[in-house]
This record gives C-alpha cells, structure tokens and sequence, in this order.
C-alpha cells in the first residue's frame, strides 16, 4: 500500500484565479434547432424577426356589431354574423352592420366595433346606444408586431411568453443552445445506495443524488454513473466512458492526501488537470480537469464541501455552456445575528438563513458547519462568503450574503 502523501504537487489557489481558468475552458454549446415543446428555460440562440404581421388582418376585440363609424346612423341592418376563423365574406356600407366576435376578422368597409352591450337589435336592426370612433375596439394588423420587427435577440431566456410569441409567429422550431449533458459520479469504497442495508464500515452514496438535482436544477440534463470503487483501472474506465458520453463530468471524492485518494493521478494520467486546490472552506481539494475536450469537476467527498463547490464553481460553468450571460446568484450585505468564527487561511462560506427585517437583512448561521454536516444546508438561502485573512466576526457586522434561493442576475465576473 502507498504511503501517505503529506504535501500536495498542486499549489493552493485563490477562487478567483481557479474561476478564471474555469472560464477560460468552457463555453458555449453548439446551438442546435429544438422545437417549441422544448424550449421552456433554454437560450435563444439566433435573432428572431418577424416575417409577418401580428394579427395579420384586422379584428375585433370584443363581441359587438362592426360599422362605419362615420355613417352617422344610429338604426343599422344586420347583414350576417362572423365568428373567428371565418372568411372575410361580404363587406359592409354605411347604414348597415355585421355582428361580430372577439377575434373575428373586419368585414371590408367597417372601421370600428360597438360593444354588444351598447347595442339592441330587433327583426334585424341594430340600434346603437353609443357612438364609437373609427378604430375603436379594433386590434390593427400588424398591431402587436409588425414584418421586420425585432422581436427576440440571441442570449434570451425563454420563458412561457417567449414561446408563446414565437407560436404566435409561426415558427415551430428555433435554434438555442442545448442544456448540458452531465454525468455525476460518486467514489468510494463504503458507498452503497440508498435502497441497500449498511454493512460494517459502509455508507450510503448521498453526493451523486444530491448532485444530479442539482445539476437539474442549474438547467443541465443529468445522469449518475458509479460509485465507483478506489482503484486505478476502474477509475480510469469509468472516467473515460463518462467523458466520451456527456458534456460534462463531476466526481465526488477521492481528491485528498489519503493513500487511496486516486482521482487526482488518474486524471492526470487521462488529460490535463488545470489546477487541484483552491483556498476555499468548504473545498479545499476542488480539482478542475479536463479529458479531451470534456471538462471534469473533481469535487471533495465531505457532503457540504461538495455542494458548495458545485455552487461556487460548478454551476456557474454550466450556465455558460447553456448560453447564459447571468451567472452569479445575486449579492445583499448583512448584519450577522451572532458572533462567528473563521480561521484566516481560506475563504470561507458558511451556511445560512438571511431575512430582510426594517430594511436591514440579517444573517444567522445553520449551526454546526462542519463539511460531513448535510444538514447545514438544509433551510439555509444563503452562503456568507468570509474573506481570505478576516478573522472572527463579531454580532453585528455586515457580511456579503449569496442568495442561493434567488436565480441569477449577475453577469460574467
């Protein structure tokens, strides 16, 4: 058996450096065409113009009776009815009248539509109550949007409105960039699942499940392989199917001193690993690889150290290769409820529950915040970023709060 390593080969980098090198690795995917069905929460990735009018013909907006509004008639006679989606038909002249729906397309002639309740008809004659100006309750071609309009830029986020609209133009299928393929690998000899009763030494694998929903719920289409066992060989097979089968690959475990601590070699040994430590609490051995052209995320064992490396790092990654230009929770400075302790080495993020009281936001901890702790982040919105060299904090002072419940509006940093 080797001998314990007691000095890293990699030197321990700030955040904001290993970011940088994340940065400059990702990108983008290629876009590819998706159909309306699939494009909820995706990245448009082409400019859209209108190639029509919106509503290409004129219509009412309501039920009533369209007329000439200048005929200066009060008593009209019923030609007929049009509903929406009927033909055009005959048209109208003054004195006379075509009872209208909502939708329904103008008959040739009529400028307006008098309100149904405005209106009495009897043996075919429609005496209006009020009188109505030209254009009123008309919804005019091309009023919503007219041909060449710009109506969506590449980079936005399509919601129910943007699919809606893209319907409403006609266009069955557009070009966004696809969610990330990303498969979630846990190692270790003591994981078992879930569904399994615990032997001597064993646990159950939490990480790969708590990363894949979180995964999912960065956007990213993911899938969990393993656990893999602590050996080289089968490291290395596992490694190498993932990568040549997602866009993205995120280990958990195996980065540390330890003698079986065996990712760090192995990917060195398949690719290039782009930097192995990071100045952070929790996360210290976040690795950042890459085998081929697929970027690997090598993040710690210890529960919370992985989710919050994923949250830190990971996340931010996938947003940009889904095509996101907002990549950063939003920040709010906070008033601390209770001292807090931070050794000066690293920064550090604790867990934390952040409320808005008389205009001020106020942070208090989740307790214990050891790394193996998942409860930690359990009910914690937040992550109190301690700077690199601060100290203990007493009650009171303000602290920079993320807002891990609140979507992103930050952009690229």
């Amino acid at each position: 058996m080797s001998d314990f390593r007691t000095t890293s080969e990699y030197p321990m980098i700030p955040l904001e450096e290993a970011w940088r090198i994340v940065a400059d690795t990702v990108a983008a995917l290629g876009p590819v065409p998706m159909s309306l069905t699939q494009l909820q929460g995706l990245v448009l990735a082409e400019d859209v113009v209108s190639r029509c009018d919106v509503p290409p013909f004129a219509a009412s907006k309501m039920d009533g009776y369209a007329i000439t509004a200048g005929d200066g008639v009060s008593e009209r006679h019923v030609l007929g009815e049009r509903g929406a989606g009927d033909a055009p038909g005959a048209g109208i002249s003054p004195g006379t009248a075509v009872r209208i729906m909502t939708g329904a397309a103008l008959p040739e002639g009529a400028d307006a539509v008098i309100p149904v309740e405005h209106t009495r008809e009897v043996d075919g004659l429609m005496h209006s109550m009020r009188r109505v100006r030209p254009g009123e309750n008309v919804r005019h071609a091309g009023e919503d949007v007219a041909t060449g309009d710009m109506v969506l830029r590449s980079g936005t986020v399509l919601g129910p409105a943007e699919v809606g609209l893209l319907a409403t133009l006609g266009r069955p299928e557009i070009q966004v960039f696809p969610r990330p393929r990303v498969v979630v690998m846990a190692t270790g000899d003591e994981l078992i699942p879930p569904e399994q009763p615990l032997g001597p030494g064993q646990i159950h694998d939490s990480n790969s499940f708590a990363l894949l929903a979180a995964v999912r719920a960065a956007g990213g289409v993911g899938r969990r392989l393993g656990p893999a066992i602590d050996d080289e060989a089968s490291l290395r097979c596992a490694l190498l199917r993932a990568s040549q089968d997602a866009d993205v690959v995120i280990t958990s475990g195996g980065v540390s001193m330890g003698t079986r601590d065996l990712m760090k070699p192995v990917l060195a040994s398949l690719g290039t690993v782009l930097f192995g430590r990071v100045a952070i609490k929790p996360g210290k051995p976040l690795t950042f690889s890459t085998i081929g052209n697929t970027p690997v995320f090598s993040l710690p064992g210890f529960p919370v150290s992985s989710l919050v490396t994923f949250e830190n790092v990971v996340r931010p990654a996938l947003r940009i290769m889904a095509g996101h230009v907002a990549l950063w929770r939003p920040e709010v400075k906070a008033r601390l409820t209770h001292a807090v302790r931070h050794a000066p080495d690293r920064m550090e993020f604790q867990r934390a529950i952040v409320e808005r009281r008389g205009g001020t936001y106020w942070a208090t901890t989740t307790g214990s915040q050891v790394s193996s702790r998942l409860k930690s982040l359990v009910g914690a919105n937040a992550l109190l970023r301690i700077p690199r060299g601060t100290g203990d904090l007493e009650e009171g002072c303000e602290i920079t709060a993320l807002l891990t419940n609140q979507p992103e509006t930050e952009a690229r940093r």
